[in-house]
């Protein structure tokens, strides 16, 4: 399976590619894991990438495409993969079309994941995270035992500095002005599915699997 995950910032996708890529073992790619990444061994590309992400901007396609290009290529993607944070633009999804095409591969499948803004901010400006071994955290719906502590390795957890509302608010404001034209663009022509995002993780990702197993079934009686 080939999946875009949409959805907002703090909608949850994220969390959902990564089950999503682990039951179907496939390749979980994050370009926002990336970058962040690159950023904490402030390689050349990771400073270029952290002044637009601190702004709650997009990194320049050129950068985006180079990184994309080069991750679909390897052997663990012939089987599948999943987008998360990507594409962003309608220019990124023409772009992916050809190297999708020159691989001689498609898509399968847009998951659109939906939560209103003001979740959104209240889970982004809560959300915490641990910079050692990376578990994630919400101060209000799922805080740690010990306050300000990861309950894994103890590390001090941290807030991201793109998780203040001002940021937030920009990055809301882009994604509907980059981002959601998205489904315009992939409607007709790749199989959408669109679940509520604010119900309980677990839950969405049960309805997920269940489309994915009406879709499968489907595909092959195609």
């Amino acid at each position: 399976m080939r999946i875009v995950m949409l959805g907002p910032p703090g909608a949850g996708k994220g969390t959902q590619a990564k089950m999503l890529a682990e039951k179907l073992n496939v390749p979980h790619i994050s370009t926002g894991d990336i970058f962040r990444e690159a950023i904490r061994k402030k390689t050349d590309l990771g400073l270029l990438a952290k002044s637009f992400m601190d702004r709650g901007e997009l990194v320049p396609d050129d950068v985006t495409m180079g990184i994309v290009k080069e991750r679909i290529s390897e052997p663990d993607c012939q089987k599948g993969f999943i987008f998360d944070g990507f594409p962003r633009t309608t220019a990124q999804a023409e772009n992916l079309d050809g190297m999708l095409r020159n691989l001689g591969i498609s898509l399968d499948l847009i998951v659109d994941i939906q939560v209103r803004d003001e979740e959104i901010v209240s889970r982004l400006e809560n959300r915490r995270s641990c910079p050692a071994c990376g578990m994630v955290y919400h101060l209000i719906n799922n805080p740690p035992v010990e306050s300000g502590l990861c309950d894994s390795c103890g590390e001090l957890l941290v807030g991201r500095v793109d998780d203040t509302r001002q940021v937030i608010l920009n990055r809301l404001k882009v994604y509907e002005e980059k981002t959601e034209p998205l489904k315009a663009y992939y409607s007709g022509k790749v199989e959408t599915a669109q679940f509520d995002g604010a119900q309980e993780i677990g839950k969405v990702l049960e309805q997920i699997m269940e489309y994915l197993g009406r879709y499968q079934g489907k595909s092959e009686v195609l």
